[in-house]
């Protein structure tokens, strides 16, 4: 169990000398941090795990997985739409970034189970997440999202990629746990998508005024935690060379100090990259209330499948009247 060193006086109130994202997980025994984009999200939450367990906390780590998890040993399945990867796991896909980070892990001598589910729709994700918490005693959930799309609400210029961040926020977002919270690593990134981040900005003031934003906290450069995520990133990117991740890269070397076009990968062309030091900030939110300002939330919520979350934000996004109009950034 974690003790700030100066715990907020009651439920909602913060203080500048504890990072918000660290005294509202002080009080919980189970953390559950997953990636809600997929892929290799995972990996963002990991500076936030390294900092928890330094602290003793009991801390578990999920993906909603793109590998062929139907492919994996029967073994591994410990509820319907769950799998319990091992650095063991078999599995003849190429592209397993929950194995290849239980393998880092457990060179580390780290808790090395990472916990994956297949593409789902709303409900049987739900069902999924519900099985890990009774299963883990999880008293705190953090969905971590490599880039911004999770923090937008629908009416923005652009959404990115919403399909996987949306559905794990609206499956999460009904779970009865005392601690909920989105945080987002990679500001910027997501302008590849068409993301504005002026809006992104715009919606954490609104998450501000409404009691729901806890902050932003830089993860340091120096810091053990930043060390240590660059080393599971370089060796994601040397265990899977045809599709390393476009998104950890940038937000690793923005935690080295690298700025502008940084060359990692052959998955971008020149000019594509801004490297830049807000890329190494988590933004962290309530997520009860991030979901309560979704405008399409609703419609995605008894989805059984990916397909369905697909066709009905895309429905909205064709019914919506007054999008917003981007804006530069003026400064």
């Amino acid at each position: 169990m974690m003790t700030p060193a100066a715990p907020p006086a009651d439920s909602g109130v913060f203080s500048l000398a504890v990072p918000p994202l660290f005294a509202a997980l002080a009080p919980a025994r189970s953390i559950l941090i997953a990636g809600a984009g997929g892929g290799f999200d995972v990996y963002a939450g990991l500076p936030l795990a390294f900092a928890l367990w330094r602290a003793g906390a009991q801390v578990h780590l999920a993906s909603l997985s793109f590998s062929e998890l139907e492919l994996i040993d029967r073994d591994a399945w410990v509820a319907e739409h769950v799998a319990a990867v091992q650095p063991d796991t078999t599995s003849p896909d190429w592209y397993f970034p929950e194995r290849t980070l239980a393998r880092w892990l457990a060179a580390q001598q780290l808790p090395s189970t990472v916990y994956a589910f297949p593409p789902l729709g709303v409900q049987p994700l739900r069902t999924a997440y519900r099985h890990l918490v009774e299963r883990l005693d999880i008293d705190a959930v953090v969905l971590v999202d490599g880039g911004t799309d999770v923090l937008l609400r629908g009416d923005e210029s652009n959404l990115g990629t919403p399909v996987e961040d949306m559905t794990s926020l609206a499956a999460v977002a009904a779970l009865d746990v005392p601690v909920k919270l989105v945080t987002s690593l990679g500001f910027g990134i997501d302008a590849y998508d068409g993301v504005n981040h002026v809006e992104v900005l715009e919606n954490l003031a609104a998450l501000d005024r409404d009691g729901g934003y806890l902050g932003a906290l830089s993860i340091p450069g120096s810091s053990r935690e930043a060390e240590l995520y660059r080393a599971a990133v370089a060796d994601a990117q040397n265990a899977t060379p045809q599709r390393p991740s476009i998104v950890q890269g940038q937000i690793a070397a923005a935690t080295s100090g690298a700025f502008g076009d940084v060359r990692f990968s052959r998955r971008t062309g020149g000019g594509d990259l801004f490297v830049n030091p807000l890329m190494a900030v988590y933004f962290t939110v309530d997520l009860d209330k991030l979901a309560a300002r979704c405008l399409y939330l609703d419609r995605i919520e008894n989805t059984i499948g990916r397909r369905q979350v697909i066709t009905r934000i895309q429905a909205f996004r064709d019914e919506l009247v007054g999008a917003r109009i981007p804006r530069a950034f003026p400064h």
